[in-house]
């Protein structure tokens, strides 16, 4: 499709291409593709992650059992209406096409006995499931679209997964969300966090009557989505011109990318986000009502909207919640393994701790990094000196980036690499938006606290404290600390907490307590380490190349404290 603006070449499936690894231990190993090429959301054959799966495991592909993908087209009369579908599914969904990828790599296996296309619906709520520790709940997948499907109810028990219901891809949440980003000027399945942020800067009663021509809701939890109709034809469904015509028409011309942000565009972010919430709102009250059942899974690039999470968490319609923190597509490639084992009788039963499921480094080699990188030393310290030092640095202002154990699986950065940031400084929000980040304004950080003290700091669900262990939940800061956290309270004085126990991490647990001893408040801003349009950092290399082209004012690896020469 030729000539298309290039933000449209992004409304595609198949994005956030990554790779894990389970056996009876659990998850041995999970990364997304784009750590390791560089390339932000990449699609590309996870070969990078792959590789580095089956060497954390010990293992060679001939000793997989399964090779299971988060996706199961099979040909159907959609796929013959013109040369156009047919080459489609011949040339992108067909199993087929995974399989010679597969042969390409690893030449010589019988692919045809160990690959295991997954329902996509199916691999995001078992990624969700399985490794929630429940015995049964209900599980919501809300997305863009699976095979034809963009939301699936499930009522998971035991080992099984059934289908309470599937909403079909015309009446997508998920689209809808990302042609609101694409009208406001940002980019699709890749920015929808952005109208997050934006929307509690709106007024959501603006726009209250439009709202029924984005969603409507129906009886029994059902809806439909009115917007995505507006499209007329095969080449407006692929680039959602007849949606965003109707936008247009609803709210005045589009954001150009880069162009200010006014208040009319806060509004539409506003009513965007009203109108998810309310949806979620009520298809979760019909089912938990019809079921009985009073835990809730989540998955999809929906669950990734930790606002309207933190609204379903206080709601008073379910007792517990999870969300897998890889959410996205990334996630259905843990989904999918875990599917396959759940279909052959080793279905994983207990609940997760953190992801940390990515490459990690020595000491060792963190030393030959530095020692190769022009413009840098290091200087060894112990653990205790590491974080006192580090505690001190950002009571004083400064800003650490922080790189430990192994990566996380997912887009959060959940303590090993990490940005992280004296949350009581006013101006510190400004400062890594424009200097460092090199983000828009508007942007909120999230705090991580340890968990004895989050009941002090933040209105979290009591009892329920580990469902804020991934930050996928928005909570109100108190009001006695709102002024003592400005930097990590948003607008409407929430934050998306991140709470940390001892034994899952216990350098940041005890980082976040000297700092506390420090500076009276045991909270740390958090954010990602990575600068604009980068991936958050994989390995040493990438994490020293970019503190160095950086405003960041330290950095510490393992147990090395970085420091950059004077020109």
């Amino acid at each position: 499709m030729p000539d298309l603006d290039s933000r449209h070449y992004r409304i595609v499936q198949g994005l956030d291409a990554a790779a894990a690894l389970v056996d009876d231990r659990g998850v041995v190993a999970a990364a997304a593709e784009e750590r390791f090429t560089g390339e932000k959301a990449t699609g590309e054959f996870p070969l990078e992650a792959i590789s580095f799966c089956l060497e954390r495991g010990g293992i060679t592909m001939s000793e997989v059992d399964r090779i299971a993908f988060g996706f199961d087209y099979r040909p159907t009369e959609v796929h013959e209406v013109s040369d156009h579908t047919r080459r489609r599914f011949r040339e992108v969904y067909s199993a087929d096409v995974r399989i010679a990828l597969l042969n390409a790599h690893w030449p010589g296996l019988d692919w045809g006995e160990i690959f295991v296309p997954v329902p996509h619906h199916h691999a995001h709520a078992a990624s969700s499931y399985y490794l929630s520790g429940f015995e049964e709940a209900l599980v919501l997948v809300a997305d863009g679209m699976g095979e034809t499907e963009s939301m699936t109810v499930f009522r998971a028990a035991g080992d099984d997964l059934s289908v309470l219901r599937q909403v079909p891809a015309l009446h997508s949440l998920g689209t809808l969300y990302g042609v609101v980003t694409l009208y406001l000027g940002f980019d699709f399945a890749m920015d929808e966090y952005k109208v997050m942020g934006l929307a509690p800067y709106g007024d959501r009663t603006r726009y209250a009557r439009e709202l029924e021509r984005l969603v409507r809701l129906g009886e029994r939890g059902r809806y439909t989505v009115p917007l995505l109709g507006e499209n007329r034809g095969w080449l407006e469904n692929e680039t959602q011109a007849g949606a965003l015509r109707a936008l247009t028409e609803l709210f005045g011309a589009p954001r150009s990318p880069g162009a200010p942000v006014e208040q009319r565009h806060m509004d539409v972010a506003a009513a965007a986000q009203a109108v998810l919430e309310r949806t979620l709102l009520h298809v979760v009250r019909h089912f938990t009502e019809e079921t009985g059942l009073r835990k809730l899974c989540l998955a999809g690039g929906v669950a990734l909207n930790c606002a309207a999470n933190g609204l379903l968490a206080r709601s008073g319609l379910v007792e517990r919640m999870f969300v897998q923190p890889a959410s996205g597509d990334d996630g259905t490639a843990l989904g999918a393994a875990l599917y396959a084992r759940a279909q052959n009788g080793l279905a994983h039963r207990s609940r997760m701790g953190m992801p940390y499921w990515g490459p990690a480094f020595s000491n060792e080699q963190i030393l030959k990094a530095v020692e190769s990188t022009p413009g840098c030393s290091a200087r060894g310290a112990s653990p205790v000196e590491v974080v006192n030092e580090t505690a001190r640095h950002i009571s004083e202002g400064r800003v650490v980036a922080w790189f430990q154990g192994a990566m996380e699986f997912g887009p959060r950065a959940l303590g090993n690499r990490s940005i992280l940031a004296d949350p009581r400084d006013a101006g510190m929000r400004d400062h890594l938006n424009a200097v460092v980040k090199q983000r828009e304004d508007f942007r909120p950080f999230a705090p991580v606290v340890r968990h004895e003290d989050v009941h002090r700091l933040f209105d979290v669900v009591a009892g329920a404290e580990e469902q804020y262990a991934h930050m996928l939940f928005v909570a109100q800061v108190k009001e006695e600390f709102r002024e003592k956290l400005p930097a990590v309270t948003h607008v409407d004085g929430t934050a998306r907490v991140q709470v940390v126990r001892r034994e899952d991490n216990e350098r940041l647990w005890e980082l976040i307590r000297v700092f506390g001893e420090l500076s009276g408040v045991p909270v740390l801003l958090n954010t990602s380490f990575n600068l604009r349009g980068q991936p958050v950092i994989r390995d040493p290399d990438t994490a020293l190349r970019t503190f160095l082209r950086s405003e960041l004012d330290h950095l510490v690896m393992g147990d090395y404290l970085v420091a950059r020469h004077a020109h």
